[in-house]
């Protein structure tokens, strides 16, 4: 390539006393002079923190894919952006999905930069970066942190799903809080994401699944050595990339959104994969809307045996021979034809996939479910639409179902009531929470799976319908009504909704409605007051005021769409 098409010469390649500046703070670095005199100039956009435990191993990562860009030829420099760990971070991780998108955007573009790999891990870190990238659209590759080791506790494989099985377990008294300590060492025995489909690993499929990455990047194990060579060959790859100029732009196409739904279905991906795919379309600029994800998973039967909606881990997805396999299965329903990162077709990255155990990994012909992994669901308790994982609930009779709403006003009212003994519910009930969406929590945190009260587990009642404006952990399960949109902060619906109001889910016919007269709504808006937030200043002011709703990916109105590469001024 010629040297001035490289974006990092109008940095390294100038002369005087900017290039001076430019080049002389970075020798301090001990880098040689022709290290500047026309590489490639490949940023390693790292979101290593100790705070984020799932991508506790990416400085390692990183260090294998600078191996890479070396022998290819490129010059590799590593910055830091904000890094959101889902388990520590209050009130919720989705709260800066944005601003680390933001964070990222400015980072590739303020700088001397050719080519970005990304590396993430932890469910907000792929979303975000990835984000932030389409809005600079520069040649970008993806490099996952890999999944956890499958968990082992008292002779039995465990994994992040687990959480509420023993939790429910110790609420009922059935085990020590020592033993739940136990349970904790033995769950998170290595270094990655969580072992099972939650959002981490349904966000790696995502991006595999879109051909941002190398393939198999979504299913090797953190702790498997192989996953070094994924990053180690990204790293070379990304310095071709550069050479092609194969941007983003040219991979994200619409098809290949669709054979991302296509295949989030038929692994029975996490929900939160609807909000953020959408997020990254408004970004690139591909008209996506909710309803796409409704009728293109129909007819995509669940593939993949793996924890929440089914019995295996990541760990067993990647020795049956992890994503491929699942795309070469739907091929037929695919675009294969359309470029992904590596330079090859879709079709040609999957032609020598193979099945190694039909236990995990099932077929067209003999799927794991029938059901189909995500379903969108319309009327008048959510006029803009709700989604609903149906691969995930435990009594699937629920999914055609009508009873009373127990009410709970927000979080705070939920915890309150929920230990209850003299609460006024039944397996039939059907449980409401408001006030958890994308401005009223702020930020939409993942409490929409809510726990059972307290009598009917007692009862040995497992599921019940919850419905929210929240969203759940990947990780979770049941038969959970997720993204109600209009959300009740801003006067949905939702809102209006009162304990023993009558509620159907008919989820065959995508319908979710409350069966209370439009008089009646009426008169209960008049007496509805908007929620006092109570943010006056900082991120957390802007989110609420500019953050859009659930279906349109809750991204913030004046991040959609690009704002280029282009750098308008230079510093000195």
């Amino acid at each position: 390539m010629d040297k001035k098409e490289l974006r990092s010469r109008g940095w390294f390649g100038k002369k005087g006393k900017d290039g001076f500046i430019y080049r002389a703070w970075m020798k301090n670095q001990g880098f040689p002079a022709d290290e500047f005199e026309g590489r490639p100039v490949i940023g390693i956009c790292n979101t290593f923190s100790e705070l984020t435990p799932c991508n506790g191993h990416f400085r390692e990562l990183a260090e294998s894919v600078k191996r890479g860009v070396w022998e290819a030829g490129g010059f590799p420099l590593e910055f830091p952006v904000m890094s959101l760990g889902e388990t520590l971070i209050k009130p919720t991780a989705m709260l800066y999905r944005n601003l680390a998108s933001m964070d990222v955007e400015e980072s590739i573009r303020a700088n001397p930069i050719d080519g970005v790999v990304l590396l993430c891990g932890c469910d907000k870190t792929t979303p975000s970066l990835v984000m932030g990238a389409c809005s600079v659209d520069i040649p970008t590759i993806v490099v996952s942190g890999g999944p956890m080791l499958t968990g082992r506790y008292r002779g039995k494989s465990i994994g992040t799903s687990d959480i509420w099985r023993f939790s429910e377990a110790y609420r009922q008294g059935q085990i020590s809080q020592d033993e739940l300590t136990t349970a904790e060492a033995c769950m998170c025995r290595s270094q990655g994401h969580c072992a099972v489909m939650g959002t981490a690993s349904t966000m790696a499929c995502m991006v595999e699944s879109l051909g941002l990455t190398l393939p198999e990047n979504a299913a090797i194990p953190a702790a498997d050595s192989r996953r070094k060579v994924n990053a180690h060959l990204s790293g070379r790859r990304i310095v071709s990339m550069v050479k092609e100029d194969l941007r983003l732009s040219q991979i994200l196409t619409r098809e290949a959104f669709e054979n991302a739904i296509k295949i989030n279905a038929a692994i029975g991906g996490s929900t939160n994969f609807v909000i953020h795919l959408l997020a990254i379309a408004g970004r690139i600029g591909v008209d996506l809307t909710l309803e796409d994800f409704d009728h293109l998973s129909a007819e995509i039967p669940l593939l993949a045996n793996l924890q929440p909606s089914g019995g295996y881990f990541m760990e067993d997805f990647y020795y049956a021979g992890g994503l491929p396999v699942v795309i070469k299965e739907l091929l037929s329903r695919l675009h294969g034809g359309i470029i992904t990162a590596n330079g090859k077709t879709v079709e040609e990255n999957c032609v020598a996939a193979e099945c190694f155990d039909p236990e995990v990994i099932g077929t067209l012909e003999k799927p794991v479910k029938e059901l189909t992994g995500l379903v969108v669901v319309k009327g008048n308790l959510a006029e803009n639409g709700a989604v609903l994982k149906p691969s995930a609930s435990l009594k699937p009779e629920l999914l055609q179902h009508r009873g009373r709403a127990l009410v709970f006003e927000d979080i705070d009212h939920y915890k309150l009531r929920l230990e209850d003994p003299d609460l006024d519910v039944d397996e039939n009930t059907v449980m409401v929470l408001k006030n958890v969406g994308p401005k009223g929590y702020p930020g939409m945190p993942e409490v929409g799976n809510m726990s059972l009260p307290k009598k009917l587990l007692e009862k040995g009642v497992m599921d019940m319908v919850r419905i929210s404006d929240g969203r759940m952990s990947g990780t979770g399960f049941g038969t959970v009504v997720l993204h109600v949109s209009p959300e009740a902060a801003i006067g949905g619906v939702l809102a209006l909704v009162q304990d023993g109001d009558m509620i159907e889910l008919d989820v065959e016919n995508r319908r979710l409605h409350l069966d209370v007269s439009d008089e009646e709504l009426a008169r209960r808006r008049a007496n509805w007051k908007p929620l006092e937030l109570g943010y006056a200043r900082g991120y957390v002011n802007l989110h609420i005021n500019h953050v859009m709703q659930a279906h349109e990916g809750a991204d913030m109105d004046f991040l959609r769409g690009g704002s280029g590469d282009v750098v308008t001024r230079d510093s000195h």
